[in-house]
């Protein structure tokens, strides 16, 4: 805990099963990014990518919102690249 990954220090490590980032960039608001393990049947895990976002004020809810589809494609092409790469 404590790291740094770019413009997002760990916040929180369960090992093997969760870790949740928080962005130390300019934001109109607080935001975390987190990433949760889950055992599934057959020995396959399912991974949940979780973006969390607390506004300040308006301007922060307009940042939010406005961004949400760039977002949403910045996220869940991350969650892919995840995935491709750990398929062994």
């Amino acid at each position: 805990m404590g790291d740094t990954l770019d413009f997002w220090r760990v916040e929180m490590v369960e090992p093997g099963r969760l870790i949740r980032l928080r962005a130390e960039m300019r934001v109109p608001g607080r935001a975390w990014l987190e990433f949760e393990a889950r055992p599934e049947l057959k020995g396959q895990t399912l991974l949940l990518q979780t973006a969390f976002f607390e506004p300040k004020g308006l301007f922060g809810l307009l940042y939010w919102y406005a961004l949400y589809p760039i977002h949403s494609l910045i996220f869940s092409g991350l969650i892919r690249r995840i995935a491709q790469d750990a398929v062994v």
